[in-house]
């Protein structure tokens, strides 16, 4: 498990990436991320079973017989 990222951290971060930004701002991007990365943590605990990945699916190839 990682700790979440720190306002301080955040800035050291943009400053590496080439993005300078304003002070007012590192705890927003923080926050941010730190969402960013507990949503993608859900996801990877998803299980898909035995669903083929996405590039197997062709569109229009499915069996349609709903009425509508």
């Amino acid at each position: 498990m990682t700790s979440e990222l720190t306002p301080q951290q955040a800035a050291q971060g943009a400053l590496r990436a080439g993005l300078a930004l304003g002070d007012d701002r590192h705890e927003g991007v923080a926050a941010t991320a730190n969402h960013i990365h507990s949503v993608i943590t859900m996801l990877r605990e998803l299980d898909f079973a035995d669903t083929p990945p996405a590039v197997a699916y062709r569109a229009g190839q499915e069996n349609v017989d709903a009425t509508l």
